[in-house]
């Protein structure tokens, strides 16, 4: 007998709902949060914590984005000024307030409860990205429930859960991840709407939480990086439009209170903005930032298919099924949740595909639209066609190529194995095989578990052990340590050579960044006074040194290696003795 049900839902298991449990551990903790609502996001927010805490805390400041928000905030919280945006003395209005005014809020909070030098503290900037990345995960989860069954919605989330990208940005006191709770808020309510009028359900008295959830988040994802939510939004509605030959349902959104309300939101801070620097922040953010991304900016330029490639990396370990579910995903394309998903998905990309600068990040955004679209094949035990299977192997590539690249690296970098690290990688090898080696189509998601497994041991081995040991990489801490270890009151410092952010974060906001010459002149200007000079400035700056009769000494000398130019560096911190 056939069986049939009623929901043409995207993702409705085809199969009778008695069906037989796959049997696992892992499943069967499955079944157990998948009883309520409320089991479900406490299982999701343990996973967010697991995946996104280890090296949160003892990672120091990443250049070059992650410190010049922060420098941008602690300038806020040092000056009380909560409009303006700079760095050091240059404007920064790439970006509107909403992430400033989070950090700023964490830092001050952090200040008030006593804990001492919050302000140069990293993981407190990186809070708002924290609590973003785990609102994301659970907000994928309230996606997907218009979509698959609940089961099916912890399933998305984990997936984005245990994506590599999104444990990036967890980590990075930027706005990205804040950035995707908006979207995935907005399209998780318009998804809502617009299945309704799919459904032919009431239009007349649609529920108000639904409008102003959208509306809501439309506005946070505007203070938090401009119009970019709005490309997201509307080009998701424009697809649809032309799909159905029809947008009346967008009067379920109730535009003109919904506009009225984002208004409320935002304009408050774009006058002030205004007011204070005149059009100065609509050119920069705008027409210097987001429009000259279409030109390769910053060196940042990649062909067409340049995101396609990194998916398999960044998605992990989600990619693996996503690429097996594609050949059902496309067939059941005219289906409503599938329809909406795909326009979600496929115009954004290409949009993104197509702009000649290109980071990783941008299309974060997208990826819950991929994790429900994964989710809803698997339940349909519809996954691959037999060559597809071959893929399963990536979830054991992916933990032995970062296993064998963060061990080599830490030998390269340190002449220390980091042993420590090695039981973690052996138990993400592990899990990975198994994911691997146990996967059918009828028990994916057995291997989908096992490879989240396998992300979280992961995680704690490259984020929590490694990368907090290579302290070459990150010569700012240390440079902030010996200043903060001389016997005078109130150092000063320049700068020759080595102009990172995280120097200035590290170091204190008035920290010069000169030349050689500058720093031998700062030097010369008054005691507690100390040069950063790196090697291939010393020249310049003892030449200036000798010219003005200077005498110093070096109090020390650091050596590391400075990624975001891709060269080994050594900085001598030199002290004045005063003057011929």
């Amino acid at each position: 007998m056939v069986e049939t049900y009623a929901r043409p839902r995207f993702g409705e298991p085809r199969e009778p709902k008695n069906r037989v449990n796959p049997g696992s551990r892992l499943a069967g903790l499955l079944d157990l949060v998948a009883a309520s609502h409320l089991r479900a996001a406490l299982f999701l927010l343990a996973c967010g914590l697991v995946l996104f805490l280890p090296g949160f805390f003892n990672i120091p400041p990443i250049d070059r984005d992650e410190a010049r928000f922060a420098q941008a905030t602690k300038q806020m919280v040092e000056s009380g000024d909560f409009i303006d945006i700079r760095f050091q003395d240059d404007v920064r209005y790439k970006k509107p307030v909403g992430i400033y005014w989070m950090q700023s809020a964490v830092v001050e909070t952090a200040t008030a409860l006593g804990l001492p030098r919050a302000e140069i503290r990293i993981w407190l900037y990186r809070i708002p990205s924290l609590i973003g990345a785990i609102g994301a995960v659970l907000l994928t989860y309230w996606t997907a429930l218009a979509f698959v069954t609940r089961r099916g919605a912890i399933l998305a989330g984990l997936i984005m859960a245990s994506s590599v990208l999104l444990g990036v940005e967890a980590r990075l006191a930027k706005t990205d991840a804040m950035l995707l709770l908006t979207v995935v808020a907005a399209m998780g309510a318009m998804a809502r709407v617009y299945l309704s009028w799919q459904r032919g359900e009431d239009p007349v008295r649609p529920p108000w939480s639904w409008p102003a959830i959208f509306w809501t988040a439309l506005a946070g994802g505007i203070l938090l990086k401009g119009p970019l939510i709005l490309l997201f939004v509307v080009l998701t509605v424009a697809t649809l439009a032309i799909l159905d030959r029809s947008a009346t349902w967008l009067w379920r959104l109730r535009p003109v209170w919904g506009l009225m309300w984002l208004l409320v939101l935002v304009l408050p801070w774009f006058v002030a903005i205004y007011w204070r620097a005149g059009d100065t922040f609509f050119t920069d953010s705008v027409g210097r930032d987001m429009l000259a991304k279409f030109a390769a900016q910053e060196s940042h330029g990649a062909p067409p298919g340049f995101y396609l490639a990194l998916f398999w990396v960044t998605f992990w370990p989600g990619a693996a099924l996503a690429g097996m579910a594609a050949p059902a995903v496309w067939r059941a394309r005219r289906e409503p949740g599938a329809q909406y998903l795909l326009a979600w998905l496929m115009p954004s990309w290409i949009v993104f595909e197509l702009v000649m600068t290109k980071l990783p990040h941008y299309v974060l955004p997208l990826y819950p639209a991929i994790a429900i679209l994964t989710v809803g094949a698997l339940e349909r035990r519809i996954l691959s066609r037999s060559w597809l299977m071959r893929g399963a192997a990536w979830w054991f590539v992916i933990p032995a190529g970062a296993s064998v690249l963060v061990v080599v690296g830490a030998i390269a970098l340190t002449r220390q194995p980091v042993f420590l690290a090695w039981p973690f990688i052996a138990a993400a090898l592990i899990f990975g095989l198994f994911a691997w080696w146990l996967y059918e189509d009828s028990r994916a998601e057995r291997s989908l578990l096992n490879a989240v497994v396998s992300a979280m041991f992961l995680a704690i081995a490259v984020y929590g052990i490694v990368l907090p040991s290579l302290t070459p990489l990150f010569p700012s801490p240390e440079i902030a340590r010996a200043l903060r270890n001389v016997v005078c009151v109130g150092p000063k410092a320049a700068a020759a050579g080595f102009h990172e952010p995280s120097l200035v974060f590290m170091t204190g906001t008035s920290t010069l960044l000169t030349d050689g010459s500058g720093a031998a002149d700062f030097l010369g200007q008054g005691s507690c006074r100390f040069a950063l000079v790196e090697s291939r400035s010393e020249r310049s700056f003892a030449a200036r040194a000798e010219a003005i009769g200077l005498r110093y000494n070096v109090a020390n000398r650091i050596d590391g290696y400075n990624f975001s130019q891709g060269k080994a560096i050594s900085i001598a911190i030199f002290r004045s003795e005063g003057t011929e």
